[in-house]
Formats: structure tokens, C-alpha cells, sequence
């Protein structure tokens, strides 16, 4: 006999089927192609954080984040954590008395960001601006991950030292391919970037829909139960704001034109199974395009290092990743790597 017949030789598997030892050994390679044991899924980031362009992208991070806490302190002058100000600002029971759009300390978001964001709200001005800060870079790190970290802080700095809250909205765009709730953040602030969920309609995931348009709902719902006259005021707000154009800091494009580019591109990017089109949709879709609004397109970094939901399932072990190798296996479910 041969060796590759020998090495040909039918063996069982663990679910008592005869497998051609070629294909165990394919079965038994992992998926990352790494041996040995899986690493806690902190380590990785650990390392990262310790690698060289690591190390510059926290320090980078942390010079930025102590330069706005340093100005903030020195009063308004500087004008760090400008966008900030607009939310730690307003009077609970007239949140709406400065609501021009362009305004500098405009409020124009709806009631229920504020009482979500009520807890720091109550710090004084400097520490909330150091909190916000703090949380704006921690975004950044997600959607980049710690070894492109410095290059998230360096093309998201204007925005991180503005304080708006683009970099949230990207956060809860990625996130919402797995939980679609945090769907709710964008649709109760910036309202129209919420074009995005078109991606479930035309993938036709019915379920994923109605999370994230039930959490939407539920947080509106009783945040309408305790301040029903703001949420009046904000519609006001809306429909006096509808058609405005951004300022200087604004890329001149208007909001009607942008967002019908946005509608083709994310229905294109759900046919296509291409999930970069959703953020970069839902930023095309900002009411109006500021600068700092480009930092959306970090998402882009995030979507690309998420694995698909094939590889996620073979990783929690809901589908045995051995057979895979060979779809032609009849009654094995096959995995098709997807485009991010």
C-alpha cells in the first residue's frame, strides 16, 4: 500500500462518521491559522497596547486628552470640548431656550440624550469635559483597535478636541450589526444618519429591524413620559431646522443631494453583503456634513477587523468548522466568507 493511500485511510470522527484522514487534518487546523491554546481575548490587546506603534498611539492619546482638560480648565477662551459645552449646558427644564443650529452653544438633540447623559452632566465643567474626552478616545481605540490607534487620534483629533458625537454614532453603527438597539443613539440625535437601516430592510432581517426600532421606541416612550413639553420643543426644533446648511466647518454639500447617495449606497452595500457602506452611508447622511463628521469613517477600520457572522459561529462552536473545507459534503452547512 502506498503512503497516500496509508495516509488515505477512513478514520471517525467525534461524531462517529467516516472522514479520509486528509480531511481530519484540515478539520483539526484552526481557523486563525495560530496553534496552540486560544488567548484570552484581552491579551491581543494587551500586546497591542505594548507593541511600538502602540505605545505612540497612548501617548498620542493621552497628550490630546490632557490638552483639552488643560484648556477646559482655563474657561471657554480656548474653546476645547466646544460641541461639549452644548450638552452639558442646557437647563433640563428648557433644553431648547438656545436651539438655533449653528448657534455655538445650540442644543438641538432629543430630550432623551440629555437625561441619558445626565450622571455626568452633574460633574462640573471640567471634569465632564475630561470624562467626555475620555470617552471619545476610548471610541476611537475601539473603531481602530491599539495599533492603528495613532492614526485614529491624529485624523480624529479636531473632532475628539470639538467633544460632538460622531465618534459615538460609528461605535453604535458597528455595534449594531450584532445589537441592534444601539441604533436608538443615532436615530435620537442626529435623526437622519439613521438612513443606515436600510441595510436591514433590504437584507430582509426583520428581526434586527424591529430591535433596534422597538429600542428606539422604548426610549423615547419614557423619556416622553417624564418631559412631554421638550419633546414638543424638539419637534419644533426639527421642522425649523429642516433644510439648513452647515457653516464653514461644514463640506458644502446640501442634505438633499447627500442623502439619496446615501440611500444607493447602502442598498448597494446590503445586496452586495458590504457593511463599510453603512457608516459611510449614515455619514453622508448627517444633516450637515461637518468636518469633524469624516472621523465616521473609522468605522470602516472596525467593520474590517469584526469577523462575519459565519466565523463568529464556528468561533462560540454553534457550527462545526471541519467540514467547511469541503462544501461539497452533502448535509454540511456551508460557511461563505463575506465582504466587511
Amino acid at each position: 500500500m502506498s503512503t497516500l493511500e496509508a495516509d488515505d485511510r477512513p478514520t471517525t470522527d467525534s461524531n462517529s462518521r467516516f472522514v479520509p484522514r486528509s480531511r481530519q487534518m484540515v478539520q483539526a487546523a484552526p481557523i486563525s491559522g495560530r496553534s496552540g491554546p486560544a488567548s484570552p481575548r484581552l491579551w491581543p490587546w494587551m500586546d497591542d497596547l505594548e507593541s511600538r506603534r502602540g505605545k505612540i498611539g497612548l501617548g498620542l492619546a493621552l497628550t490630546l486628552w490632557l490638552l483639552i482638560v488643560v484648556l477646559s480648565a482655563q474657561g471657554r477662551a480656548w474653546s476645547s470640548a466646544q460641541e461639549a459645552w452644548c450638552y452639558w449646558i442646557p437647563s433640563i427644564l428648557d433644553p431648547y431656550r438656545q436651539s438655533d443650529w449653528t448657534s455655538p452653544v445650540a442644543y438641538v438633540y432629543s430630550p432623551a440624550f440629555l437625561e441619558a447623559i445626565a450622571p455626568l452632566r452633574a460633574l462640573s465643567w471640567t471634569a465632564f469635559a475630561a470624562v467626555w474626552s475620555g470617552l471619545l478616545l476610548l471610541a476611537v481605540m475601539y473603531l481602530t483597535g491599539p495599533r492603528l490607534l495613532w492614526l485614529g487620534v491624529l485624523v480624529a483629533a479636531a473632532e475628539v478636541y470639538g467633544g460632538n458625537i460622531s465618534l459615538f454614532l460609528a461605535v453604535a453603527i458597528v455595534l449594531g450589526f450584532r445589537w441592534p438597539a444601539t441604533w436608538a443613539l443615532v436615530i435620537l440625535t442626529k435623526v437622519t444618519p439613521g438612513i443606515g437601516l436600510l441595510w436591514f430592510v433590504v437584507r430582509r432581517e426583520w428581526r434586527n429591524l424591529g430591535i433596534a426600532l422597538a429600542a428606539t421606541a422604548i426610549v423615547a416612550g419614557g423619556s416622553a413620559l417624564t418631559m412631554p413639553l421638550a419633546w414638543q420643543q424638539w419637534a419644533h426644533v426639527l421642522m425649523a431646522n429642516v433644510g439648513r446648511d452647515g457653516t464653514w466647518a461644514a463640506v458644502p454639500v446640501a442634505l438633499w443631494v447627500r442623502l439619496p447617495m446615501a440611500v444607493v449606497l447602502v442598498v448597494w452595500g446590503a445586496r452586495t453583503d458590504r457593511r463599510w457602506t453603512v457608516p459611510v452611508a449614515s455619514m453622508l447622511a448627517l444633516p450637515a456634513l461637518w468636518f469633524g463628521g469624516l472621523t465616521m469613517l473609522l468605522a470602516v477600520i472596525a467593520l474590517r477587523r469584526m469577523p462575519d457572522a459565519a466565523e463568529s459561529a464556528v468561533r462560540r462552536g454553534d457550527i462545526d468548522d471541519g467540514p467547511t473545507a469541503f462544501p461539497d459534503d452533502p448535509g454540511v452547512a456551508t460557511l461563505r466568507p463575506t465582504s466587511f
